[in-house]
């Protein structure tokens, strides 16, 4: 049986201690050396990296942003009704010696710690705007007015928000606040409906005013233009007529006479007392 030589041990310890003299720092994140537990160097950037072996050790931290997505906020606004806002943010770590000592290094820990950070931001702001504005598009304005101070309270866990984002806003169903906004809604719309129909009724009348106007113009040019055709035809008929009475008068007075009896005999009811000379019943004796 062949022997294994007595430095092999010994070897294969050097091998390990050298293997864990070096670590790697990827592009995109940051590392801290601990000697003994305590910060020997931090802020690391991405390369390959030596250590002295088991006094030192490495701890490697991402850098990139990360997504802080918190639960649903109920918050008042200036109107005193109640929202319900969800949101999000985008961070990073900036400075990660402050961000270990607040949080020694626990994510879930720096999240819990800066969740109400925002939230109070967005308090602030909620609170002094009215539901139209919050969910019209001032929302942009809301993040951007903020992000400078929740970035102040951020500055002790050494993490930096770039963005924060409103990504929903509703009202809630326990609430009075659906059936305010509903009630609002309803009143604006008889509002409307109400202002449509005074100007229908309005443009209405003035439409039947210029109807009765011209009409009345109509009627009154229609009238005149009657009444010139019958003094025309009038004066036509009483020319005509002397025309007639020229050219031979007693047939002009016997056509004349036989009007007059149609006319006051027409209805067949008709009685006439007169004398037995009286000239209208000249053509009406049988002794001519």
């Amino acid at each position: 049986m062949r022997k294994i030589p007595f430095l092999t041990p010994a070897i294969v310890a050097g091998l390990l201690a050298l293997l864990g003299s070096f670590y790697i720092v990827q592009e995109g994140q940051t590392a801290m050396v601990f000697n003994l537990g305590r910060v020997a160097r931090a802020d690391i950037g991405p390369g390959l990296h030596f250590k002295i072996p088991l006094i030192e050790t490495a701890r490697v931290f991402d850098r990139r942003l990360q997504i802080l997505d918190a639960d649903s906020e109920r918050y008042l606004d200036a109107e005193r009704k109640d929202l319900s806002v969800d949101f999000f943010a985008l961070g990073m770590i900036e400075d990660v010696s402050s961000f270990y000592r607040a949080t020694l290094g626990d994510e879930n820990v720096a999240r819990q710690r800066l969740s109400p950070i925002i939230k109070d931001a967005l308090r602030n702001e909620i609170n002094s705007r009215t539901l139209q504005q919050v969910v019209s598009g001032e929302r942009a304005e809301i993040t951007r007015q903020q992000l400078e101070v929740i970035n102040e309270g951020a500055q002790n866990l050494g993490i930096r928000i770039v963005d924060l984002r409103l990504k929903q806003i509703e009202l809630p169903t326990d609430s009075t606040v659906i059936a305010d906004v509903y009630n609002r809604m309803r009143a604006q719309r008889h509002q409307v409906a109400s202002r449509l129909r005074a100007e229908g009724a309005e443009q209405a009348n003035e439409i039947r005013a210029q109807a009765d106007r011209d009409r009345t113009v109509i009627m009154a040019e229609a009238e005149r233009d009657a009444q010139k055709l019958r003094g025309e035809g009038d004066a036509e008929a009483t020319n005509i007529y002397g025309a007639a009475a020229g050219r031979d008068p007693a047939f002009y007075a016997f056509q004349r006479s036989l009007e007059s009896y149609r006319n006051a005999f027409q209805d067949g009811q008709g009685v006439i007392v007169l004398e037995r000379n009286d000239p209208f019943l000249q053509y009406l004796r049988n002794d001519r």
